[in-house]
């Protein structure tokens, strides 16, 4: 049985969904993520607890804690 990657709410997350960030994240770069903000097509890592997002040309992988289903 394989492990299902669930949101901070609960919600199972698939490859192609958009997640919203729940709260501002700090980027190492000295970025900042703003709460809201959404992201879409979303692919899943080998780990539950996190999921990789295209931000433009670059590829961040973020905690699925701090992150719910759009």
């Amino acid at each position: 049985m394989a492990d299902v990657v669930k949101d901070s709410n609960g919600n199972a997350l698939a490859d192609g969904d958009a997640v919203a960030v729940i709260k501002d994240l700090k980027v190492k770069g000295g970025s900042t993520l703003k709460r809201g903000t959404v992201f879409k097509n979303i692919r899943l890592t080998q780990d539950v607890r996190e999921i990789e997002v295209r931000d433009g040309r670059s590829t961040l992988v973020l905690k699925t804690e701090f992150l719910k289903k759009a």
